[in-house]
Parts: C-alpha cells; sequence; structure tokens
C-alpha cells in the first residue's frame, strides 16, 4: 500500500476503501467464491483485465500443489508432468462482458439493461463478490448488475470516479478515485485493481 500511495498519493483517500475491498475479496475466496466483474467500454476491458490477473500468474509462477500432480498421475496419463508444471493456480473470476453470444441474446430478446443483471442472476452464489466498474457510477446496466448481485446475497464492490453515484449508493464498497473525466478516471483504476490482485496472489500463493 505505502509502494502504491508513493507512485499515486492522489489515492491516500481512497486507502480504507481499498484495503476494505481487499479483505472482501480474501474472505470471498476463503469461503469457495468467485469474483464476477462488469463495465462498459474501456471498464469493459478493465474487466477482462482483471481476470486476467487473477485466473493465471501475475507476479508470482503459483505452481500447483503437490497432491494435484499426484492425482493427474494416478489418472495414468503419460503427460501428467508436462500438464502440471504449465498449469497455475487461479483465483476464479468471470468477466460478464465476455459472454457476447448470451449477452447480444438477451439484449435483442429482452433488455440491453439487464444484461450484468441476468449474468449475475445465473452466475452469482452466495460466497461470490460482484465488482462493478463505471468512471460515472451511473451505468445502468451496472447498477441493475448490482442490485442483483446485492439481492442474491453477494457481496459487492465499486469502482468509480470521485462523484457519489447509483452504483456507490448500492454497493457495501466503493473506492472512488480522485477524478471526474472518464480518462482519468481509468488511469488511476488501473494501478487500484493491480494492487488488488497483488494482494490476493500473495495471500493464496506466496510461499
Amino acid at each position: 500500500m505505502e509502494e502504491l500511495l508513493k507512485r499515486y498519493p492522489c489515492l491516500e483517500n481512497c486507502r480504507s476503501d481499498i484495503e476494505a475491498a481487499v479483505n472482501m475479496l480474501k474472505s470471498s475466496y476463503k469461503q469457495g467464491g468467485k469474483l464476477l466483474v462488469c463495465g462498459n467500454g474501456g471498464s469493459c476491458a478493465d474487466s477482462e483485465h482483471i481476470v486476467g490477473e487473477l485466473m493465471k500468474g501475475f507476479l508470482l509462477k503459483r505452481k500447483p500443489d503437490a497432491k494435484f500432480k499426484a492425482a493427474l498421475k494416478n489418472c495414468g496419463y503419460e503427460d501428467y508432468e508436462y500438464i502440471a508444471d504449465n498449469l497455475q493456480g487461479a483465483l476464479p473470476a468471470i468477466s460478464l462482458p465476455s459472454q457476447t453470444a448470451l449477452i447480444s441474446a438477451f439484449a435483442n430478446d429482452v433488455s440491453a439493461d439487464m444484461v450484468y443483471a441476468q449474468l449475475v442472476y445465473g452466475y452469482g452464489n452466495i460466497n461470490d463478490v460482484f465488482l462493478g466498474i463505471s468512471t460515472s457510477g451511473n451505468s445502468k446496466n451496472v447498477v441493475c448488475g448490482a442490485k442483483v448481485a446485492k439481492a442474491k446475497g453477494l457481496k459487492t464492490l465499486a469502482l468509480t470516479g470521485e462523484k457519489e453515484s447509483k452504483l456507490s449508493e448500492v454497493c457495501d464498497i466503493s473506492i472512488k478515485v480522485p477524478e471526474t473525466e472518464t480518462y482519468k478516471v481509468q488511469e488511476l483504476h488501473l494501478p487500484v485493481y493491480h494492487y488488488i490482485c497483488y494482494e490476493l496472489e500473495k495471500e493464496f500463493f506466496e510461499e
């Protein structure tokens, strides 16, 4: 955290919310939960980026444990060592915008504003965390997704700009970076979620 704030001192006011988000996600993963993340445009790209950091090695190699390697061997696979040596530990996460066929079908058949809500309704479980990314905090499809997440008992996290918003009103924790222009908000979102991903990786995979 101190290194993050040294590089981005403007995030000092977000410190407690960032740390709370890390603790929320640690608790979720320890209980077998997963992360459901969504956004639009650049925030959609951030959703994909976050999932990439969680589902494979970020700063650590995350080697599978010996028990799993033994399970592969016991299956009788001749290439069990190759398979085991080329896997990395994962923290389950789904980027909702990546579900393109389902999103386009639901938007066409039902409602574009409800696509993330539908995905949360289908994927979400009690120990999961919903992360909605919106520079304004008022993206209707993201807000609807957060509302469904709350109703299903998920923990909810928002990553927005500095203004109060519909998303920050709904979510349990809101990280409101101190900018209002879209591109400036996005520039601060990246170091925030990189820090969160690093802290999670360190918690679950550091030897």
